[in-house]
């Protein structure tokens, strides 16, 4: 075989082995793995796990980055938080946590617009740089903390979180348009796959229907570790 049918058997492996099996059967999101080039957002020194069930570190030493979550999800989690989430052609999507940009890549192939906040100055430049080596033009990283989301340029029709948390912040909440959604891994010590729906002014309506692991976002509330 030549390298690129070894790539896009791979490809497939992923698709057919890892992420139907994980309950993604939504045929655009499945075609949408085939053409996004997921090994085009790995860096090169770990190209040879870009289709792999497990976390790619980007930046920094291995342990360090997947500790801090400078770090790719598994494809199948990404796959799913994709369907689940489900943006829409007119639909403004806010990402937290741009890693290498892959995420953005896919939720720009279905959004209108995504913006993506990442707080690691080197991974925001990668993520931007591959973005544009993809000819994705309606993606855009912004360095920036994403804690407190972007109310500037809100409300948005979704917003995804790249990363876990122990609670999603009431304001990441209020950026959301009425009928708006936010996906999240959150939980602590357990963590599951959390959508969110605004359905008016002040009230939400939340479901938890997968179990989840994923390294923690930067900045958002911990619990108190303090116990009587």
């Amino acid at each position: 075989m030549t390298p690129a049918t070894d790539i896009e058997r791979a490809r497939f492996n992923m698709i057919e082995q890892q992420i139907r099996t994980w309950d993604v059967l939504d045929l655009d999101v499945l075609g949408l793995l085939s053409q996004v080039k997921r090994e085009d957002f790995v860096p090169a020194a770990h190209k040879a796990l870009a289709f792999m069930d497990l976390m790619i570190p980007l930046v920094g030493h291995p342990e360090e980055a997947l500790r801090n979550g400078w770090c790719m999800l598994e494809p199948k989690q990404e796959a799913r938080l994709l369907q689940d989430l489900a943006p829409r052609a007119h639909e403004k999507v806010l990402e937290i946590g741009a890693g290498s940009g892959y995420m953005a890549a896919l939720l720009a192939s279905r959004a209108q617009r995504v913006i993506s906040l990442e707080i690691h100055p080197e991974l925001a430049r990668m993520a931007r740089e591959n973005l544009q080596r993809a000819g994705i033009r309606n993606a855009e990283v912004r360095e920036a903390d994403g804690a407190k989301g972007l109310s500037a340029e809100g409300p948005f029709d979704a917003i995804l979180l790249s990363g876990s948390v122990v609670e999603v912040p009431h304001a990441l909440l209020a950026q959301l348009k009425v009928g708006g959604r936010l996906a999240a891994i959150a939980g602590e010590p357990v963590m599951r796959a959390t959508f969110i729906t605004r359905t008016g002014e002040a009230s939400y309506t939340t479901t938890q229907p997968w179990d989840s692991a994923a390294p923690r976002l930067m900045h958002f509330p911990e619990p108190s570790r303090f116990r009587f």
